[in-house]
């Protein structure tokens, strides 16, 4: 999992929350990177290209609606997520032919 950064001050005041925003002031020690400060994100931080944007599972998270879409994935490189507004019928109907064709299904 990445790093979490925190806003500054967070723990200072509780309704400034632990969302990130940069510090802009003009004394914040936070942004002229003095030691002992929190860190602030940078492209260091990134993760590589070839893994960014996949699921966990190492997959490719792609929603489909119907099973034709389901018919074009390719299973070694692509998972299905199924669309939360497909009904109970035809999603028993595509997770069986997920079952036959090989296919990764993510959300069961």
């Amino acid at each position: 999992m990445s790093k979490q950064f925190k806003r500054q001050e967070y723990a200072r005041y509780k309704k400034l929350g632990e969302k990130w925003r940069k510090p802009r002031g003009r004394t914040s020690k936070m942004r002229r990177y003095e030691a002992g400060k929190p860190k602030m994100p940078a492209i260091g931080y990134g993760s590589p290209k070839e893994s960014r944007n996949l699921h966990p599972s190492g997959y490719e998270d792609v929603l489909v609606y119907n099973l034709k879409e389901l018919e074009n994935l390719d299973p070694a490189s692509q998972a299905a997520r199924i669309s939360s507004s497909i009904g109970k019928n035809k999603k028993s109907r595509m997770l069986e032919k997920a079952s036959e064709l090989g296919i990764k299904v993510l959300n069961k």
